[in-house]
């Protein structure tokens, strides 16, 4: 087997610790126990090579071999090809997956993005743009209140990389109490998170950038 590098920025500042998106991919990887190790490229000064690897300048990517992948729902894709405890080997349990993988991506995502990046940059909650974005959440939230009331994972009662994704989503909101109102929603984050996986991916991240402090 290849082995398997995670690139991320060297440092970033303290708010999106915790959130950087390398994040899904360490987990994912501790999940399916691969080994892996991390590299770092620079966060102010981003040069050639990191475009060539990530064309938005961003991280992470994922270096498997002779393959480079970037954003980390591919990411996550790919390693759930690699390992049957991040996805059903199984048809109809993979296609399940990815459809809730890219439900996370856009059905979910989209709207909170916007509402946390306003409760990140302070911006009041009474115009028009914020109220747009609340209503939008909650429609999301709403759905999936629904569709988590009666089931611990999203697919076939097991932990897949839809539900690291999708509660890495999630997470984003809870950080600003935008799941208050959502009891199943909040277990269904609470759940994820105290996973051992996703433990360790935290404090190693957390680390990453606390050693580039000290440096």
């Amino acid at each position: 087997m290849s082995e398997l590098t995670l690139t991320t920025y060297d440092w970033v500042p303290e708010m999106p610790r915790g959130l950087v998106r390398d994040l899904r991919v360490r987990w994912a990887l501790e999940e399916a126990g691969l080994a892996y190790r991390v590299e770092s490229t620079p966060f102010r000064d981003r040069g050639p090579d990191h475009f060539a690897a990530q064309p938005f300048g961003q991280v992470p990517w994922l270096t498997d071999g002779d393959l480079t992948i970037f954003e980390s729902g591919a990411i996550l894709l790919h390693l759930g090809e690699k390992s049957p405890t991040l996805m059903p080997i199984d048809r109809h349990g993979r296609a399940e997956v990815v459809e809730w993988v890219i439900a996370a991506l856009n059905s979910v995502d989209l709207p909170s993005q916007p509402w946390a990046l306003f409760r990140f940059m302070g911006y009041p909650g009474e115009s028009p743009e914020a109220k747009f974005v609340e209503d939008f959440l909650k429609a999301r939230l709403d759905r999936m209140e629904a569709v988590l009331a009666d089931r611990e994972w999203l697919v076939a009662d097991r932990f897949t990389v839809a539900d690291l994704l999708m509660a890495d989503v999630l997470r984003q909101v809870n950080r600003f109490d935008g799941l208050a109102d959502y009891a199943a929603c909040n277990a269904y984050v609470a759940r994820a998170t105290a996973r051992p996986a996703f433990l360790k991916a935290y404090d190693d991240q957390m680390a990453h950038f606390a050693a580039a402090d000290a440096a």
